[in-house]
């Protein structure tokens, strides 16, 4: 493999091999806050039962269907980029994949912001085949790059996008372009970063040593890190999930539609719906177009430029990789972009 840029994540790696590693239990801190939850809305069933439009039984059967949707629906492509980050890391040869990138790193990042038109996994399977580019010797900057652009311009998306919408209203080409400029953009962003490594969390170097220390041949490392990715990515899957399916039976719908119309409310309420209800990105498309006679034009923009890249499962996965710092950063340049993009369509049409 041809050495790795200044400030990748395989330099991050070694810089980080004498720290402490963060505080590990952030799955128990979640189970004790859902079960507080789940408390709370019983003891406010029993005593004012008129405060839920509907009993708590039927809401938690409801977040619980919804929770198992969401895991179902994306566990597939979630091992399905798995195998993609394996493929790269074990049985691409070294260096094959950074010899036809550019090296300029304004050009790199746009390469690599693109490289998801070929690669047709949803937004959680992108998840693990990022980390693979990480320990590949990727920057972190440049992996963000692929990691936001990926869920939008993948070829699926794209399909399924157009079969719901057309060439109507520029919908279509308005998400397309804009992830791919809000992708740009966070990757600048970061790539100022001084000090890469911070973007990363101790956990993510943790399992680079992991595997580093697994020996052997290709199908044994293959192995070891199917181990390793699926033992990362699928508890931060679930509670995800889990997350996403309690949000949805909390918030009331008929509040959101209500203010549908208002050509700025009706922006931040569908930035609302797409950070909440989780859905992948081959196939969100078309619950937009059931909010599309109720919602203004940028608002259904907002929704599919925000949903595949920070929804509340987006950052669970995203979690395991990258620091709270990282995300924070992301989630607010990507709302502040989306708003903007979406605020301009209503304006223009």
């Amino acid at each position: 493999m041809t050495s790795a840029p200044a400030g990748t994540a395989r330099s991050s790696d070694r810089a980080g091999y004498g720290r402490a590693p963060e505080k590990r239990g952030g799955a128990g801190y979640a189970l004790i806050i859902g079960l507080g939850a789940v408390a709370a809305l019983v003891i406010v069933n029993l005593l004012v039962p008129q405060f839920l439009a509907f009993p708590v039984e039927r809401r938690l059967q409801d977040g619980l269907t919804l929770s198992l949707s969401v895991l179902i629906e994306s566990m597939p492509f979630v091992l399905l980029g798995v195998l993609f980050s394996i493929g790269v890391q074990v049985w691409l040869p070294p260096g094959a994949l950074e010899r036809i990138l550019p090296r300029r790193a304004w050009a790199r990042r746009l390469a690599l912001s693109l490289l998801g038109m070929i690669v047709p996994v949803c937004e959680c399977g992108n998840v693990p085949f990022a980390r693979g580019l990480l320990r590949r010797g990727f920057a972190p900057a440049e992996t963000l790059t692929f990691l936001v652009a990926a869920p939008i311009v993948n070829p699926i998306v794209i399909i399924t996008t157009h079969a719901a919408f057309g060439w109507d209203g520029g919908i279509l080409a308005v998400r397309v372009i804009g992830g791919f400029l809000i992708a740009n953009l966070i990757g600048w962003l970061y790539s100022r970063q001084d000090d890469p490594d911070k973007l990363l969390t101790e956990r993510f170097r943790l399992d680079q040593r992991a595997e580093d220390a697994v020996t052997g041949s290709r199908g044994r490392r293959s192995l070891a890190q199917l181990v390793i990715e699926l033992r990362a990515v699928m508890p931060a899957l679930v509670i995800g999930s889990a997350i996403a399916g309690a949000v949805q039976v909390l918030i009331p719908r008929d509040v959101l539609v209500a203010i549908g119309s208002n050509p700025v409310l009706s922006i931040v309420t569908m930035i609302v719906l797409a950070l909440t209800v989780a859905l992948c990105s081959n196939v969100d498309a078309f619950f937009a177009l059931s909010m599309a006679s109720t919602f203004s034009t940028g608002s259904i923009i907002a929704f599919l430029l925000v949903g595949p890249i920070v929804d509340v499962k987006m950052l669970a996965l995203m979690r395991t990789t990258f620091s709270v710092r990282a995300l924070a950063g992301i989630v607010v340049v990507v709302i502040l972009s989306a708003f903007a993009i979406a605020l301009g369509v209503n304006l223009v049409g």
